[in-house]
C-alpha cells in the first residue's frame, strides 16, 4: 500500500512539473497553430538564468527565502527579453506559410539558441541547491520528500487555473479565444491580432521559462536541457490534443502516472513506456483526447 501511495506521489509531482512546461506550448499552438520547438529553448534559458541570477544572490548574502522570487524573476526576465524579439523579428513574417514551415523555422531557432547558451553559460553544469533543501521536508507513506515539491505543484495549479479564469473570465481573455476560433473574422471585427499573436507567445514562452527555473534547483543544469522538455511536452499535448488546456492537464497526468508506475515496477522501459501511450492514444483518437473542432472552409 506504501508503494502504492508512493507511486501516486511520484506521479503526481512528475505530472505538475510537466504539465507547467506543456502549458505555454499548448496555449500558443491554440492560438497561433505553430508547434513551437524553441519552448525548449526558452526552458533552458529559464533553468540557466535562474541558476545564475540565484548563485549570484545568494553568494552575496542576501536572504535566502527570497531566493524563489529570484526564481520568478529570472523566468519573467527570460521571456521579457528573447521572446518578442523571436516573435516580431522573425516568426511574424511567417504566419502566412505552411504550418511545416514554421516548425523547421522553430527548430532552426532552436538549435541556434541551443549554441548561444553554449556560448554564455559553458558547457559545465550548474547546480543550485539551496532552494531545494530550504523548505525541508515532509512524510508520505513512510518516505520523506522535499516540500520544494509543493511549491512545484502549486505553480502547476496557479498556471493553469489561472490562465483558465484570464481566457473565461476577462475581456481580453474572451478577445483571446475569439482569435483562437477565428482570426480572419477576429480581424474584421478590430481585432489587433498581431497584437494578440505578441502576447500569446510571450506569455507561452514565460510559462516554460518558469518550469525550467523552478525546476533548477532539482536538477543539474546542462546543455540539452530543452531537448528532453520539448519530446516530453509534444508527447503531453498530442495525448491530450494539441491546444487545449484540459487536455494537456490530462496528458500530463497519464505520462507522470505511467512514468511513475515504470520507474517503481519496470525501470528498464521507462522512457519506452511514454511513447508507447503516445501511440496508443494516437492509435484511437489521432487528434488526442480533447482536441478543438477545427473550422473547414468549403
Amino acid at each position: 500500500m506504501n508503494q502504492l501511495l508512493s507511486v501516486g506521489v511520484d506521479g503526481l509531482i512528475y505530472s505538475a512539473w510537466l504539465f507547467t512546461a506543456a502549458l505555454g506550448l499548448t496555449l500558443i499552438y491554440g492560438v497561433m497553430k505553430i508547434v513551437n520547438v524553441t519552448h525548449g529553448s526558452f526552458y533552458a534559458l529559464g533553468a540557466y538564468a535562474a541558476a545564475s541570477l540565484t548563485g549570484a544572490w545568494l553568494a552575496r548574502g542576501y536572504p535566502p527565502m527570497l531566493s524563489y522570487l529570484v526564481l520568478f524573476a529570472a523566468a519573467l526576465v527570460v521571456a521579457v527579453l528573447v521572446a518578442p524579439l523571436i516573435e516580431r523579428g522573425i516568426l511574424r513574417f511567417m504566419y502566412a506559410k505552411d504550418e511545416v514551415v514554421i516548425l523547421l523555422i522553430t527548430y532552426a531557432l532552436f538549435l541556434i539558441l541551443e549554441d548561444v547558451i553554449k556560448l554564455v553559460w559553458g558547457v559545465n553544469p550548474y547546480f543550485i541547491a539551496e532552494p531545494y533543501a530550504l523548505l525541508g521536508s515532509f512524510t508520505v507513506g513512510g518516505l520523506a520528500y522535499p516540500t520544494y515539491n509543493l511549491l512545484l505543484i502549486a505553480l502547476a495549479l496557479v498556471s493553469g487555473l489561472g490562465l483558465t479564469w484570464f481566457l473565461r473570465g476577462t475581456r481580453v481573455g474572451k478577445l483571446l479565444l475569439a482569435v483562437i476560433h477565428d482570426p480572419e473574422i477576429s480581424r474584421a471585427m478590430g481585432i489587433n491580432v498581431n497584437r494578440y499573436y505578441l502576447v500569446t507567445f510571450t506569455f507561452g514562452s514565460l510559462l516554460a521559462a518558469l518550469a525550467g527555473a523552478f525546476m533548477a534547483p532539482t536538477v543539474s543544469v546542462v546543455p540539452g536541457l530543452g531537448v528532453e522538455i520539448i519530446v516530453l511536452s509534444f508527447a503531453v499535448v498530442v495525448i491530450g490534443g494539441l491546444g487545449s488546456l484540459p487536455g494537456a492537464a490530462l496528458g500530463a497526468l497519464i505520462v507522470g502516472l505511467v512514468r511513475s508506475i515504470s520507474v517503481h515496477y519496470m525501470p528498464e522501459v521507462e522512457l519506452f513506456v511514454i511513447y508507447f501511450v503516445m501511440a496508443m492514444v494516437l492509435a484511437f483518437r489521432p487528434r488526442g483526447l480533447f482536441s478543438l473542432a477545427e473550422p473547414r472552409k468549403i
